[in-house]
Protein backbone atom coordinates (compact mmCIF):
# COMPACT_ATOMS: atom_id res chain seq x y z
CA UNK A 1 0.00 0.00 0.00
CA UNK A 2 1.16 3.51 -0.87
CA UNK A 3 -0.33 6.77 0.47
CA UNK A 4 0.12 10.07 -1.36
CA UNK A 5 -0.86 13.51 -0.05
CA UNK A 6 -2.43 16.10 -2.33
CA UNK A 7 -3.70 19.61 -1.69
CA UNK A 8 -6.40 21.72 -3.38
CA UNK A 9 -7.03 25.43 -2.85
CA UNK A 10 -10.43 26.70 -4.00
CA UNK A 11 -10.64 30.51 -4.09
CA UNK A 12 -14.35 31.23 -4.35
CA UNK A 13 -16.46 34.36 -4.18
CA UNK A 14 -17.76 33.65 -0.68
CA UNK A 15 -14.92 31.68 0.92
CA UNK A 16 -11.44 30.26 0.39
CA UNK A 17 -10.83 26.57 1.11
CA UNK A 18 -7.88 24.25 1.49
CA UNK A 19 -8.52 20.52 1.13
CA UNK A 20 -5.79 18.03 2.00
CA UNK A 21 -6.52 14.49 0.82
CA UNK A 22 -4.88 11.09 1.12
CA UNK A 23 -4.73 9.02 -2.06
CA UNK A 24 -4.45 5.36 -1.10
CA UNK A 25 -2.94 3.14 -3.77
CA UNK A 26 -3.17 -0.66 -3.59
CA UNK A 27 -2.28 -3.21 -6.26
CA UNK A 28 -5.22 -4.27 -8.47
CA UNK A 29 -7.55 -1.76 -6.84
CA UNK A 30 -8.89 1.66 -7.81
CA UNK A 31 -7.17 4.48 -5.87
CA UNK A 32 -9.12 5.67 -2.83
CA UNK A 33 -9.47 9.40 -2.07
CA UNK A 34 -9.91 10.27 1.60
CA UNK A 35 -10.28 13.78 3.00
CA UNK A 36 -7.62 14.42 5.61
CA UNK A 37 -8.22 18.11 6.42
CA UNK A 38 -10.51 20.91 5.25
CA UNK A 39 -9.90 24.54 6.22
CA UNK A 40 -12.39 27.24 5.23
CA UNK A 41 -11.71 30.97 5.53
CA UNK A 42 -14.59 33.47 5.00
CA UNK A 43 -12.89 36.00 2.70
CA UNK A 44 -15.81 37.33 0.66
CA UNK A 45 -14.01 38.38 -2.52
CA UNK A 46 -17.32 38.65 -4.37
CA UNK A 47 -18.41 41.57 -2.19
CA UNK A 48 -15.45 43.47 -3.73
CA UNK A 49 -15.54 42.15 -7.29
CA UNK A 50 -19.29 42.35 -7.94
CA UNK A 51 -19.74 45.81 -6.37
CA UNK A 52 -16.61 47.89 -7.01
CA UNK A 53 -15.09 45.67 -9.71
CA UNK A 54 -11.80 45.35 -7.78
CA UNK A 55 -10.35 43.24 -4.97
CA UNK A 56 -9.65 45.62 -2.08
CA UNK A 57 -6.20 46.06 -0.50
CA UNK A 58 -7.55 44.68 2.79
CA UNK A 59 -8.79 41.47 1.12
CA UNK A 60 -5.59 41.16 -0.92
CA UNK A 61 -3.64 41.17 2.34
CA UNK A 62 -6.05 38.63 3.88
CA UNK A 63 -5.49 36.42 0.84
CA UNK A 64 -1.70 36.68 1.25
CA UNK A 65 -2.06 35.72 4.93
CA UNK A 66 -4.39 32.82 4.06
CA UNK A 67 -2.02 31.43 1.41
CA UNK A 68 0.93 31.61 3.83
CA UNK A 69 -1.15 29.74 6.42
CA UNK A 70 -2.26 27.16 3.82
CA UNK A 71 1.38 26.60 2.79
CA UNK A 72 2.31 25.84 6.40
CA UNK A 73 -0.65 23.48 6.85
CA UNK A 74 0.32 21.60 3.67
CA UNK A 75 3.92 21.42 4.87
CA UNK A 76 2.80 19.90 8.19
CA UNK A 77 0.68 17.32 6.33
CA UNK A 78 3.52 16.48 3.95
CA UNK A 79 1.58 17.43 0.80
CA UNK A 80 3.61 16.50 -2.29
CA UNK A 81 1.48 18.26 -4.94
CA UNK A 82 -1.16 20.96 -4.83
CA UNK A 83 -3.11 23.25 -7.11
CA UNK A 84 -4.80 26.60 -6.43
CA UNK A 85 -7.77 27.70 -8.57
CA UNK A 86 -9.73 30.97 -8.41
CA UNK A 87 -13.23 31.33 -9.82
CA UNK A 88 -15.68 34.12 -10.71
CA UNK A 89 -14.71 36.88 -8.23
CA UNK A 90 -11.05 36.85 -9.30
CA UNK A 91 -12.13 36.29 -12.90
CA UNK A 92 -14.22 39.47 -12.94
CA UNK A 93 -12.10 41.75 -10.77
CA UNK A 94 -10.20 44.19 -12.98
CA UNK A 95 -7.16 43.74 -10.74
CA UNK A 96 -7.50 39.93 -10.51
CA UNK A 97 -4.18 39.24 -12.27
CA UNK A 98 -2.49 41.91 -10.17
CA UNK A 99 -3.73 40.24 -6.94
CA UNK A 100 -2.60 36.80 -8.18
CA UNK A 101 0.88 38.20 -8.95
CA UNK A 102 1.07 39.86 -5.52
CA UNK A 103 0.17 36.56 -3.83
CA UNK A 104 2.79 34.70 -5.90
CA UNK A 105 5.46 37.28 -5.02
CA UNK A 106 4.68 37.18 -1.29
CA UNK A 107 3.90 33.49 -0.77
CA UNK A 108 5.18 31.58 -3.84
CA UNK A 109 1.66 30.15 -4.22
CA UNK A 110 0.68 30.17 -7.90
CA UNK A 111 -3.03 30.70 -8.49
CA UNK A 112 -4.79 29.85 -11.76
CA UNK A 113 -7.87 31.92 -12.59
CA UNK A 114 -10.19 29.43 -14.33
CA UNK A 115 -13.28 30.08 -16.45
CA UNK A 116 -16.74 28.61 -15.82
CA UNK A 117 -16.31 25.84 -18.37
CA UNK A 118 -13.03 24.65 -16.79
CA UNK A 119 -14.65 24.87 -13.34
CA UNK A 120 -17.57 22.67 -14.46
CA UNK A 121 -15.15 20.16 -16.07
CA UNK A 122 -13.02 19.89 -12.91
CA UNK A 123 -16.10 19.40 -10.70
CA UNK A 124 -17.57 16.75 -12.98
CA UNK A 125 -14.33 14.72 -12.72
CA UNK A 126 -15.30 13.88 -9.12
CA UNK A 127 -17.10 10.75 -7.95
CA UNK A 128 -20.36 11.57 -9.71
CA UNK A 129 -20.23 8.21 -11.50
CA UNK A 130 -20.94 6.48 -8.16
CA UNK A 131 -24.22 8.38 -7.98
CA UNK A 132 -25.23 8.59 -11.63
CA UNK A 133 -27.22 5.55 -12.66
CA UNK A 134 -26.49 4.60 -16.25
CA UNK A 135 -30.11 4.82 -17.44
CA UNK A 136 -31.13 7.99 -15.56
CA UNK A 137 -30.96 11.73 -16.21
CA UNK A 138 -29.53 14.24 -13.75
CA UNK A 139 -29.08 18.00 -13.71
CA UNK A 140 -25.94 18.78 -11.72
CA UNK A 141 -26.08 22.22 -10.06
CA UNK A 142 -23.03 23.71 -8.35
CA UNK A 143 -23.94 27.01 -6.67
CA UNK A 144 -21.06 29.33 -5.83
CA UNK A 145 -20.80 32.90 -4.65
CA UNK A 146 -20.40 34.41 -8.11
CA UNK A 147 -21.55 31.78 -10.58
CA UNK A 148 -23.53 28.56 -10.87
CA UNK A 149 -22.50 25.65 -13.07
CA UNK A 150 -25.23 23.51 -14.63
CA UNK A 151 -24.40 20.13 -16.21
CA UNK A 152 -26.95 17.77 -17.73
CA UNK A 153 -26.06 14.06 -17.52
CA UNK A 154 -28.02 11.32 -19.25
CA UNK A 155 -27.12 7.61 -19.36
CA UNK A 156 -23.77 8.41 -17.72
CA UNK A 157 -22.71 11.00 -20.33
CA UNK A 158 -22.45 14.80 -20.23
CA UNK A 159 -25.08 16.22 -22.60
CA UNK A 160 -24.78 19.97 -21.93
CA UNK A 161 -22.88 22.21 -19.55
CA UNK A 162 -23.17 25.94 -18.92
CA UNK A 163 -21.96 28.48 -16.37
CA UNK A 164 -24.18 31.44 -15.46
CA UNK A 165 -23.32 34.60 -13.54
CA UNK A 166 -25.83 33.75 -10.86
CA UNK A 167 -24.27 33.20 -7.44
CA UNK A 168 -25.23 33.85 -3.84
CA UNK A 169 -22.96 36.85 -3.16
CA UNK A 170 -23.84 38.34 -6.54
CA UNK A 171 -27.60 37.96 -5.91
CA UNK A 172 -27.24 39.73 -2.56
CA UNK A 173 -25.38 42.65 -4.15
CA UNK A 174 -27.28 42.97 -7.46
CA UNK A 175 -30.35 45.08 -8.13
CA UNK A 176 -33.60 43.06 -8.21
CA UNK A 177 -34.11 43.88 -11.90
CA UNK A 178 -30.66 42.42 -12.75
CA UNK A 179 -31.43 39.23 -10.83
CA UNK A 180 -34.76 38.86 -12.65
CA UNK A 181 -33.02 39.00 -16.05
CA UNK A 182 -30.40 36.38 -15.16
CA UNK A 183 -32.99 34.04 -13.58
CA UNK A 184 -35.04 34.15 -16.80
CA UNK A 185 -31.90 33.22 -18.84
CA UNK A 186 -31.26 30.25 -16.56
CA UNK A 187 -34.94 29.22 -16.78
CA UNK A 188 -34.82 29.26 -20.59
CA UNK A 189 -31.62 27.19 -20.66
CA UNK A 190 -32.90 24.57 -18.20
CA UNK A 191 -36.33 24.23 -19.82
CA UNK A 192 -34.83 24.03 -23.32
CA UNK A 193 -32.24 21.40 -22.39
CA UNK A 194 -34.38 19.19 -20.14
CA UNK A 195 -37.68 19.12 -22.04
CA UNK A 196 -36.81 15.89 -23.91
CA UNK A 197 -36.05 13.97 -20.71
CA UNK A 198 -38.45 12.41 -18.25
CA UNK A 199 -37.90 11.90 -14.53
CA UNK A 200 -34.89 14.12 -13.96
CA UNK A 201 -33.21 14.31 -10.55
CA UNK A 202 -30.95 17.10 -9.35
CA UNK A 203 -27.46 16.67 -7.93
CA UNK A 204 -26.48 19.64 -5.76
CA UNK A 205 -23.04 20.76 -4.69
CA UNK A 206 -21.73 23.77 -2.79
CA UNK A 207 -21.48 24.72 0.88
CA UNK A 208 -25.11 25.82 1.16
CA UNK A 209 -26.74 22.62 -0.08
CA UNK A 210 -24.34 20.63 2.14
CA UNK A 211 -25.58 22.69 5.10
CA UNK A 212 -29.24 22.23 4.10
CA UNK A 213 -28.66 18.48 3.80
CA UNK A 214 -27.04 18.37 7.26
CA UNK A 215 -29.98 20.33 8.71
CA UNK A 216 -32.42 17.84 7.16
CA UNK A 217 -30.97 14.96 9.22
CA UNK A 218 -31.14 12.68 6.16
CA UNK A 219 -28.87 9.63 5.89
CA UNK A 220 -25.97 9.99 3.42
CA UNK A 221 -27.10 8.94 -0.05
CA UNK A 222 -30.78 9.77 0.59
CA UNK A 223 -32.20 12.65 -1.47
CA UNK A 224 -34.03 15.77 -0.28
CA UNK A 225 -37.51 16.25 -1.77
CA UNK A 226 -38.73 19.40 -3.53
CA UNK A 227 -41.47 19.73 -0.87
CA UNK A 228 -38.95 19.63 1.99
CA UNK A 229 -36.59 22.12 0.30
CA UNK A 230 -39.43 24.53 -0.45
CA UNK A 231 -40.65 24.37 3.18
CA UNK A 232 -37.08 25.02 4.38
CA UNK A 233 -36.79 27.98 2.00
CA UNK A 234 -40.02 29.57 3.35
CA UNK A 235 -38.79 28.96 6.92
CA UNK A 236 -35.35 30.53 6.29
CA UNK A 237 -36.86 33.51 4.46
CA UNK A 238 -39.08 34.40 7.42
CA UNK A 239 -36.14 34.46 9.83
CA UNK A 240 -33.89 37.49 10.21
CA UNK A 241 -30.15 37.27 9.53
CA UNK A 242 -29.53 37.44 13.32
CA UNK A 243 -32.05 34.65 14.01
CA UNK A 244 -30.39 32.35 11.49
CA UNK A 245 -27.12 32.80 13.39
CA UNK A 246 -28.49 32.58 16.96
CA UNK A 247 -31.28 30.01 16.50
CA UNK A 248 -29.93 27.81 13.70
CA UNK A 249 -26.25 28.17 14.60
CA UNK A 250 -25.26 29.23 11.07
CA UNK A 251 -21.91 30.98 10.51
CA UNK A 252 -22.30 34.73 9.81
CA UNK A 253 -20.97 34.26 6.26
CA UNK A 254 -23.47 31.42 5.67
CA UNK A 255 -26.57 32.98 7.26
CA UNK A 256 -27.19 35.48 4.44
CA UNK A 257 -26.16 33.45 1.35
CA UNK A 258 -28.15 30.32 2.27
CA UNK A 259 -31.43 31.98 1.21
CA UNK A 260 -30.47 32.91 -2.40
CA UNK A 261 -28.69 29.53 -2.73
CA UNK A 262 -31.87 27.65 -1.76
CA UNK A 263 -33.80 29.74 -4.29
CA UNK A 264 -31.39 28.68 -7.09
CA UNK A 265 -31.70 24.96 -6.26
CA UNK A 266 -35.49 25.19 -5.95
CA UNK A 267 -35.78 27.09 -9.24
CA UNK A 268 -33.63 24.49 -11.03
CA UNK A 269 -35.86 21.70 -9.64
CA UNK A 270 -39.03 23.52 -10.70
CA UNK A 271 -37.83 24.30 -14.25
CA UNK A 272 -36.44 20.79 -14.86
CA UNK A 273 -39.39 19.01 -13.23
CA UNK A 274 -37.10 17.32 -10.68
CA UNK A 275 -38.78 16.14 -7.48
CA UNK A 276 -35.63 15.26 -5.55
CA UNK A 277 -32.06 16.45 -5.10
CA UNK A 278 -29.05 14.30 -4.17
CA UNK A 279 -26.20 15.86 -2.18
CA UNK A 280 -22.95 13.88 -2.58
CA UNK A 281 -20.76 16.48 -0.78
CA UNK A 282 -18.36 17.14 -3.63
CA UNK A 283 -17.04 20.35 -5.06
CA UNK A 284 -14.23 22.09 -6.90
CA UNK A 285 -11.54 21.14 -4.35
CA UNK A 286 -12.44 17.42 -4.67
CA UNK A 287 -12.23 17.78 -8.45
CA UNK A 288 -8.82 19.47 -8.22
CA UNK A 289 -7.44 16.54 -6.14
CA UNK A 290 -8.76 13.99 -8.66
CA UNK A 291 -7.52 15.99 -11.67
CA UNK A 292 -4.09 16.41 -10.06
CA UNK A 293 -3.76 12.70 -9.39
CA UNK A 294 -4.80 11.69 -12.91
CA UNK A 295 -2.63 14.48 -14.43
CA UNK A 296 -5.61 16.24 -16.00
CA UNK A 297 -4.52 19.70 -14.79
Amino acid sequence: MKIKKYGAIDIGSNAVRLLVANVIEERDREPQFKKSSLVRVPIRLGADAFVSGRISEANTQRMIDAMQAFKLIMKIHGVERYKACATSAMREAENGEEVVNSILKNTEVKIDIIDGKKEAAIISSTDLNQLIESDSTYLYVDVGGGSTEFTLFSKGKIIRSKSFKIGTVRLLNNKKSENKIIFSKVQNWIEENTRDYRRISLIGSGGNINKLFKMSGRDIGKPISYIYLNAQYQFLKKMSYQERISELGLNPDRADVIVPATKIYLSAMKWSGARKIYVPKIGLSDGIIKSLYFNKL
